[in-house]
């Protein structure tokens, strides 16, 4: 007999929030962030360019990702950002402004079947995409609760066709200072690399980012195309992706590079272990006064905890 067991952070169907009153809720955010963009930065929180795969959102909801805590409300997650390549504060969504989407393409390169580039709308429209209702803790020690669209990540990778022999994938974002202000900071080493094992990139949680709120992702968020790891701190889900390295090699990550006593290549949610400078016990829920406990692997150790059995030596939770 299949027995189903139900995931720690899964809340009860009966507590769930009705469908249809999620879909009137968004119609209403939607009229209220295009009518707060003048208060709050002109035209911060949408893409000027008009987006060649809007008519693929609202993507369907896939009902197995549920939340334990309300959704995040849209002009907090939008308006309070990290995103290096234009600025160090969190307030960049009018320097994101510069960043242009189209033409984008993404190249697939290193231990595959065959290195190409491959135009994004292309991506995504080969894609099954869906909505993931997922938390995510910064290592600030700060979280939110979205609805991210996209695609699995064990979708792209099946779609890559990397070689059996491959055990790591680099992702690197675009690389142009001059549309990119943060880039002519040459004490960080540009272009923004992360990686993950094959493990973690095709364990059922990773997920390729492509949208947001039910549309397309705004460019403060990394669009056309980032990561959502939510098992790990956020700055693993790496933004605005052109290119993906498959590899045997483990990757030095951006943030590693610049301060590993820190920032490790792991990243993994632990309440227990503390940042150098500050406590990872709890976190201030984004838009709120409230100030959360943190739970191991962010609430999904369940999904990913397994990925680590028998690593001895390595660091996971930095």
């Amino acid at each position: 007999m299949l027995i189903k067991s139900t995931p720690s952070w899964q809340m009860p169907e009966r507590e769930a929030t009705p469908e249809h009153v999620f879909l009137n809720r968004r119609k209403f955010m939607g009229a209220l962030a295009a009518g707060a963009t003048a208060l709050i930065g002109g035209n911060a929180f949408a893409a000027k360019e008009a987006d060649p795969t809007a008519d693929l959102y609202p993507a369907p909801r896939n009902k197995n990702y549920v939340l334990d805590r309300p959704v995040t409300k849209e002009l907090d997650a939008a308006a309070y950002n990290n995103f290096y390549e234009f600025g160090s504060h969190k307030r960049i969504a009018m320097e994101a402004g510069a960043l242009k989407l189209r033409p984008w393409t993404v190249s697939f390169e290193g231990m595959v079947e065959k290195e190409r580039q491959v135009d994004i709308d292309t991506l995504i429209r080969a894609m099954p995409m869906e909505e993931r209702l997922y938390r995510m803790r910064c290592v600030e020690a700060w979280s939110m609760a979205v609805p991210w669209s996209g695609f699995a990540m064990a979708e792209l990778v099946k779609y890559a066709k990397p070689l059996s022999s491959a055990k790591y994938v680099v992702m690197q974002t675009f690389l142009n200072a001059k549309m990119a202000s943060g880039q002519k900071q040459v004490w960080y080493p540009w272009p923004y690399t992360e990686g993950l094992t094959m493990a973690e990139a095709t364990n059922e949680l990773a997920f390729m980012v492509t949208g947001i709120y039910g549309k397309p992702l705004p460019k403060q968020f990394g669009a056309p195309l980032r990561l959502a790891v939510p098992w790990k701190y956020g700055f693993k889900s790496i933004k605005s992706i052109v290119r993906f390295k498959f590899t045997d090699k483990r990757p030095v990550t951006f943030w590693e590079q610049i301060q590993a006593a820190e920032y490790g290549f792991w990243a993994n949610v632990n309440p227990e272990v503390r940042h150098a400078r500050w406590s990872q016990a709890t976190e201030r829920v984004l838009g709120t006064n409230r100030r959360v406990p943190t739970l191991p692997y962010n609430g999904y150790g369940e999904q990913v905890a397994s990925i680590y059995d028998g690593m001895k030596g390595e660091i996971l939770f930095r």
